[in-house]
């Protein structure tokens, strides 16, 4: 008679489901700190709920958008640097909203791993909070999956997906025209794309992440991870203010192929690259990876993370409400009659 073998268990099979439920605790607290108007319930149930008329809404749009951080979390798992990068992952969502005109209401993220460390996971998923808490919106929900085998014990990936709502006929961009103004807002470093190119570039140098940042203070990893800026407020605020015609976040494509996304067919720019320095941390990458002006401005965001086109009489009052909620504002050019971008000056 062949002998019965002991019977498994999903924990012997590498999913612990009180590491689980231990993490919804421990990160409900951020996740309340996050509540806004039109939350309805807190974290635990099969969905969550939103409440449009309580957030002020009367004939709203939703506006939907979903991202990553790409390999950025590469320097995050190796590093162990991991209390910023959920900041960036709602930056890449709300970001992207506020480019439509709406305000971000609510995020929800997706955390998979090999095997669930509940205090490195919360350390992740209390950075999404911050993040949000920033931004105005809410985390109402999120799924962690333990994954082994799909994943080796230490790494992770994130995904996030924001909602945001605007009044029907507030959608953006709308009557874009020649002769509007390009106002730049500076980023605050590599932002989370173009790691794949970063990390070729470190390795050419020779480096390792905790190896002295080449360009700034600190470790190099820790300076690369510098979060995404998140700019949903000040825009909000802009927009608000009347004459915001189009944003386009600055994010995979740089300039060269994000902001002609937000231009009619017939009209183009012109954008003087003058017009800001470049900073260190592409100086650096430009000189170490022997990237020409091209593939810096395609890759990159250079140095500008997110651009406003506005009507030319609102440019000077709107460059000084930006400037107020804390922003570097750079006239970067002005919108052209003539598909395509022009550059004139040197980056640099």
């Amino acid at each position: 008679m062949t002998k019965r073998q002991d019977g498994l268990s999903y924990a012997q099979a590498g999913v612990d489901i009180d590491a689980g439920n231990a993490l919804v605790e421990a990160i409900k607290p951020a996740a309340r700190a996050t509540a806004r108007p039109g939350v309805m319930a807190g974290l635990g149930g099969f969905g969550a709920l939103f409440d449009l008329k309580a957030a002020g809404y009367t004939d709203p749009i939703l506006v939907a958008a979903t991202d990553g951080v790409g390999t950025k979390l590469r320097i995050a798992i190796d590093t162990g640097h991991l209390d910023t990068i959920g900041i960036d992952l709602v930056a890449m969502c709300v970001n992207d909203l506020v480019c439509q005109g709406a305000e971000p209401l609510f995020f929800l993220d997706y955390f998979a791993t090999g095997r669930l460390d509940v205090p490195a996971a919360t350390r992740i998923v209390t950075g999404i909070a911050e993040g949000c808490r920033r931004s105005g919106c809410a985390l109402i929900g999120g799924e962690t999956a333990e994954m082994p085998g799909m994943y080796a014990a230490e790494d992770f990936d994130l995904a996030g997906f924001a909602v945001g709502a605007m009044e029907r006929g507030a959608a953006l961009p709308a009557g874009v025209a020649a002769g509007d103004v390009l106002l730049g807002l500076a980023s605050d470093g590599v932002h989370s794309n173009g790691y794949s190119l970063v990390r070729r570039v470190v390795a050419r140098a020779g480096l390792d992440w905790d190896a002295p940042c080449p360009f700034g203070d600190g470790s190099l990893g820790a300076a690369l991870l510098t979060p995404t800026r998140l700019y949903a407020r000040p825009a909000l605020a802009a927009i608000r203010a009347g004459g915001v015609r189009a944003l386009a976040h600055i994010t995979g494509g740089g300039l060269t192929e994000n902001l002609p996304r937000v231009l009619p067919e017939g009209l183009g720019a012109e954008i003087d690259l003058s017009a800001w320095t470049l900073p260190p941390v592409f100086d650096w990458l430009r000189r170490e990876g022997g990237l020409d002006e091209a593939e810096m401005l395609k890759t990159f965001n250079a140095g500008i993370g997110m651009v406003l086109v506005v009507a030319p009489d609102r440019a000077a009052a709107l460059a000084a409400l930006l400037a107020d909620a804390g922003e570097t504002v750079t006239p970067l050019g002005t919108v052209t009659a003539g598909e395509g971008l022009r550059y004139t000056g040197a980056l640099g």
